[in-house]
């Protein structure tokens, strides 16, 4: 049985892990990831461990969704008792580098007045010796840069806390991503492999090439009590679609939140991989309607739905390469996505704006991307323009209009744009909902409210789509979709000040003669 042919389910999904937390960008790349578990992870756990009631009744609190509440039973509260104590014991120096950044913040604060910094080298904690720079800005200043590649090589950086978790999809939601951790159970296979590790890319290829148990056991080191977990993620036969290509004219097809696949004969470009792999769904592109290569992935931000490992993990063997927003180099609230992705095994083209990425038939060219990230000084985000198939497209993610002109430069340099998908979530989470363990600094309640990580209002869309000319605007769906509230957990009622501002907007397109729509769910273009 074990040297049968199989193919991999649709409907396999994988959680990368770190230290059993869901592994994104602020939880993998070393300096935030330290923020993270010191002054975030660990401290939750501890609160968990305090009232795991409270936890779990507040997990699954409509009012509180999106909060951060570990949702994991009472009866397992000594499996996080465990992790707890094994954190403190194994990233003991992650903890250490979370605390010297914060006593390094602190001391160019209060001693850098303007004179020279090099007398405050030898006081830097240890831990960040040879991995900082001390720096005035022209406004006089102070500030901590970190070397980031040097970060990957420090103890901040544990290869050791990745591992993965493979399962069928539920078809229930499972818990939030940013706040519950992952235990082991009778029904997940669990491996403790680095995420760079080559045994998934096997794994992932068995949903176009037939494998055997035995290869996968051997690529993937999968331990004898654990075979039959790896088998239940087997089938058969292959599940692609038969229209996952096309041989003429030009294809898009809308996958869901910022995921759109743009198609020719000749080259696949997606934005933003976020796919549902729930077979049981129906009215949605799911990762099998896939084409088998795909040239370009583009990334606009690191935040955890646009940037989603679950996703990219599974593509990585086939994807020609991930273009990322080049960012700012050592800034604590703007970890380079690049250096991210490479660590872990990925093709990366860093891009600036209007560096120019060829492929067949076509190009993609990065163009700026404005706020929606609580004003906060983050290099790394980028909308693209494609040119495929004889159209051009505009790939606005979450970028802000709250500058029109800047968008008349884009059409200045780059055309009218054919088509634009543009995000709308106009009322954010706010500053501290996503960036409060990175805060050297508190700040208040006030100040975090009136931050926030929003998109473009109806108005701000408008003036995007004007000096654009696009001739059609698509809004994609804003958390709406019920198979991402793991990443999401947004909720939204008929009068929710979001879907309203998409209503102006989409009135605003019909008195202007714009095309538009409110993307939910699936949708294809066909020239």
């Amino acid at each position: 049985m074990s040297h049968e042919q199989r193919f991999l389910r649709p409907n396999v999904i994988i959680e990368p892990l770190v230290d059993r937390f869901y592994a994104w960008l602020h939880t993998v790349a070393p300096v935030q990831a330290s923020m993270n578990l010191a002054f975030r992870q660990l401290p939750n756990l501890e609160s968990y461990l305090q009232s795991p009631q409270m936890h779990v009744a507040a997990s699954n609190n409509p009012d509180l969704r999106g909060g951060y509440f570990i949702n994991i039973a009472e009866e397992r509260a000594d499996e996080v008792r465990d992790l707890v104590a094994a954190i403190k014991r194994d990233r003991a120096p992650m903890l250490r580098f979370a605390e010297a950044v914060m006593r390094a913040d602190a001391l160019v604060r209060d001693e850098a007045a303007g004179f020279d910094l090099t007398p405050l080298y030898p006081r830097l904690p240890d831990e960040l010796n040879g991995v900082v720079e001390i720096a005035y800005d022209t406004g006089n200043q102070p500030t901590v840069r970190f070397m980031e590649p040097l970060a990957y090589r420090s103890g901040a950086y544990a290869e050791q806390r990745q591992s993965v978790q493979l399962s069928l999809e539920p078809g229930v939601e499972r818990p939030f991503v940013l706040s519950t951790p992952r235990l082991p159970g009778p029904d997940k296979l669990d491996l403790d492999l680095a995420l760079r590790h080559g045994g998934l890319d096997e794994l992932f290829a068995a949903r176009l090439r037939p494998t055997t148990v035995a290869r996968l056991r051997e690529a993937l080191e999968v331990p004898d009590e654990q075979v039959a977990q790896l088998e239940r993620l087997l089938t058969d036969a292959p599940g692609q679609s038969e229209d996952r290509h096309i041989e003429a004219g030009g294809r898009v097809r809308y996958y869901g939140h910022a995921c759109v696949l743009l198609q020719s004969p000749d080259a696949a470009v997606l934005t933003d991989p976020f796919i549902n792999c729930d077979t049981n769904s129906t009215g949605r592109y799911l990762l099998n309607d896939l084409p088998d290569h795909i040239d370009l992935a583009l990334i606009t931000h690191g935040h955890q739905d646009h940037t989603v490992l679950e996703t990219l993990l599974q593509l990585r063997g086939r994807i020609g390469a991930v273009v990322v927003p080049r960012t700012s180099r050592g800034n604590l609230c703007d970890p380079s996505i690049g250096l991210y992705l490479k660590t872990i095994g990925f093709n990366v083209i860093e891009a600036d704006d209007f560096d120019e990425v060829e492929l067949p038939g076509g190009k993609v060219t990065a163009t700026p991307f404005l706020g929606e990230h609580c004003d906060l000084d983050i290099r790394g985000k980028s909308t693209y323009w494609v040119e495929l198939a004889g159209k051009k497209f505009f790939i606005g993610a979450d970028s802000s209009g709250i500058d029109p002109v800047l968008y008349r430069y884009v059409r200045a340099d780059l055309g009218r744009a054919d088509m634009a998908f543009l995000g709308m979530e106009c009322d954010g989470a706010p500053l501290t909902w996503l960036y409060q363990p990175l805060l050297t600094r508190p700040v208040t309640k006030k100040m975090s409210d009136s931050r926030k990580l929003s998109g473009s209002n109806a108005e701000q869309a408008a003036g995007i789509v004007t000096e654009l000319g696009a001739g059609e605007a698509y809004i994609y769906a804003m958390g709406e979709e019920e198979w991402l509230g793991h990443i999401m957990a947004t909720s939204y009622r008929p009068d929710s000040y979001q879907l309203q501002q998409v209503e102006v907007f989409l009135g605003w397109c019909a008195d202007n003669g714009v095309k538009a729509e409110h993307l939910l769910g699936q949708r294809e273009w066909r020239w």
